[in-house]
């Protein structure tokens, strides 16, 4: 009796996890459908232009990023192989990053750090309204990105996860990665494709 509940109780967690995978997913690829009308807003208002961006600043920023994916799946393989230490370090130093990144996005790409002020603002034209709004709804994403894992790493400190079940870190980190590979597609759309104009000119 005790081993037919126990196969039951397995086999629908098995079945909450496919559903959880699926329901992760289709978030995902809404969030996809989100992402590509603000990129074709882009193509379609600055063509083949640009503003004159921090080209070291975007590397840098897309640097942080490709960097806390790492710690991010280091910490999911560790909780994987119930090495819980370097899971919840993990997870922090990814934190952390993700943060690093939204000061330089907030402070630096947008100006509000800087002693001279924005180069470019929201009102500046479809210059500011793409750039504002590319970089705004994915700095969105990255901080809700970053409390979903305090979030993660609050549970883990408290043993909620084992080897066999993580199913909230395989979604963490998930989110993190796609939040992390959107923003190589708007590295490329913002910095590198087009030819730069001058900032001056983004406000005519």
């Amino acid at each position: 009796m005790q081993q037919t509940a126990l196969l039951h109780h397995e086999e629908t967690y098995e079945h909450r996890l496919r559903m959880n995978r699926w329901g992760l997913w289709l978030f995902l690829i809404s969030e996809t459908f989100l992402f590509g009308g603000l990129f074709i807003a882009r193509l379609v208002l600055w063509k083949n232009t640009k503003p004159e961006l921090n080209q070291g600043l975007g590397l840098f920023l897309t640097l942080i990023l490709l960097t806390s994916s790492y710690f991010m799946n280091r910490a999911e393989t560790a909780i994987a192989l119930g090495h819980r230490e370097t899971f919840l370090r993990s997870l922090l130093i990814t934190a952390v990053l993700g943060t690093v990144f939204l000061i330089g996005v907030i402070g630096f790409e947008w100006g509000l750090l800087l002693p001279e002020g924005p180069h470019i603002l929201p009102t500046d034209g479809a210059y500011g309204a793409v750039l504002y709004g590319l970089t705004g709804f994915h700095a969105l994403h990255v901080l809700t990105g970053i409390i979903f894992i305090l979030i993660v790493w609050n549970l883990g400190r408290k043993g909620h996860f084992s080897p066999e079940r993580h199913f909230g870190v395989e979604a963490c980190a998930v989110y993190w990665h796609y939040v992390d590979l959107v923003w190589v597609f708007l590295y490329a759309a913002l910095y590198l494709i087009g030819s730069g104009i001058p900032a001056v000119l983004c406000t005519l």
